[in-house]
């Protein structure tokens, strides 16, 4: 049974500079929870933290504990791919390999960790997973074809078709809407508050309206100024950060007032 994520007094480094300074927080199982902040706040590279994916940019580290279902990600011997099979991610940018068909591109995560497939097995998966983005219907007959020959949004269900074609526990978005049109949005938020039951998920959004609409739990981060490290400043249930927030700053941000 999924315990969801818990963060202990986390701190987020890049070398010398700190990003992101002394998060607690514990996010909801099968849940649709939200970050939301100023552009330079450090929501992204929490999330990034999430499943160690921030490590990419040499000389990142961090303080604190970060616990999925109970298991410490950042102790000794813990391997950043194997977190990174449970915590899946999507970006802000649909990006599906350009040179593999819309079925490859389903299955890299899987062949990633040098799983040998039967093509029936391969079969299941690929189609399990494209139900599950709800875009088989629309590719069914098209597998062989280029991701890229997708339209954006089809691209960013294709990628999220990717994303849990390897079953995470935990799924991570990154502004997944900031690329696509209102239709292709609606479609994305649809299939959030469908994947829910099956997953635990966290989105970064800019979009205060598309908070409001997928998510039950809200975390507002911010910043005191240039070069400060970024802050949870709050974290409740979305409905009281947009009706009745306790914070002064995050009262101003969702009105509006700035940010």
């Amino acid at each position: 049974m999924s315990q969801g994520i818990d963060v202990t007094n986390e701190s987020i480094y890049y070398g010398q500079h700190k990003a992101v300074e002394d998060v607690n927080v514990h996010i909801n199982p099968s849940s649709v929870t939200a970050l939301i902040g100023p552009s330079g706040c450090g929501k992204s590279t929490f999330l990034r933290s999430l499943n160690r994916m921030h490590e990419v940019i040499p000389g990142a580290y961090v303080e604190g504990g970060v616990r999925i279902d109970g298991l410490d990600i950042y102790a000794p011997g813990i391997d950043p791919v194997d977190v990174r099979g449970h915590v899946g991610m999507v970006f802000q940018r649909p990006n599906p390999f350009p040179t593999m068909s819309i079925g490859d591109n389903v299955l890299a995560g899987i062949r990633l960790n040098n799983k040998k497939l039967k093509k029936s097995d391969a079969d299941e998966i690929v189609e399990r997973s494209l139900r599950g983005a709800n875009l088989w219907e629309e590719v069914k007959d098209r597998l062989g074809r280029p991701g890229s020959s997708l339209s954006g949004g089809q691209q960013q269900r294709l990628c999220i078709a990717r994303a849990i074609a390897v079953q995470p526990d935990v799924l991570l978005m990154d502004e997944p809407c900031s690329a696509l049109d209102p239709i292709s949005t609606l479609a994305i938020e649809d299939l959030m508050t469908e994947l829910k039951a099956t997953y635990t998920i966290v989105i970064v959004t800019h979009n205060m309206q598309q908070a409001a609409r997928v998510s039950q739990m809200t975390g507002f981060f911010n910043i005191d100024g240039a070069g400060a490290p970024g802050r949870l400043v709050e974290f409740a249930e979305t409905e009281t950060i947009f009706s009745n927030p306790s914070e002064k700053a995050t009262e101003d941000y969702v009105s509006g007032r700035f940010g």
